[in-house]
């Protein structure tokens, strides 16, 4: 026996809105495999494992267009979905453990009563402005490739044509 789930329950498991999943179908992104008589929208398990993808590759950083793009040319398995988030857990661990060495190291220097050298505030503001400044470069790198894009389209649709280097 298939099991379905309606938008509110869907929006309940994954802590999403009915606004935000109603879009996703608006845009293509999340259709449900299913409705009722009454037009309510019906998803199985199938649609869970998409919607598993979309919000992996969306924590990822890829914006809601790359992730369609993405999950309609097959390009990337969902185990390759679980290997990147498992990579990027790993570096955030990595920043963590750093961070957290550093204000151990100042803890320590201070339960000691012994004063904090300049290395030693700057060592923890750098391991601070690591995990800072890393979403920020993601998000400017994102907004580029974005931009990048949307001249790239411009150009195309005013029959500008692509510099040589493009079109190799």
């Amino acid at each position: 026996m298939k099991i379905y789930w309606k938008v509110g329950d869907i929006a309940n498991l994954t802590g999403l809105t009915v606004r935000t999943l109603r879009f996703y179908d608006q845009i293509g992104l999340f259709s449900p495999s299913g409705q009722t008589e009454s037009g309510h929208r019906l998803y199985n398990e199938l649609d869970l494992a998409r919607l598993h993808q979309i919000l992996s590759l969306k924590e990822l950083g890829l914006s809601l267009e790359e992730i369609k793009s993405v999950l309609s040319g097959g390009q990337i398995t969902p185990l390759e979905i679980v290997g990147m988030q498992i990579s990027q857990i790993k570096e955030q661990i990595t920043l963590k453990q750093k961070l957290l060495e550093q204000l151990r190291h100042v803890s320590k220097l201070m339960q000691g009563k012994a004063e904090l050298t300049v290395e030693d505030f700057t060592s923890l503001l750098q391991a601070m402005k690591i995990g800072f400044e890393k979403p920020v470069m993601e998000r400017q790198a994102s907004w580029e490739r974005h931009l990048n894009l949307l001249g790239e389209v411009l150009a195309e649709e005013s029959g500008i044509p692509k510099h040589k280097e493009e079109n190799q």
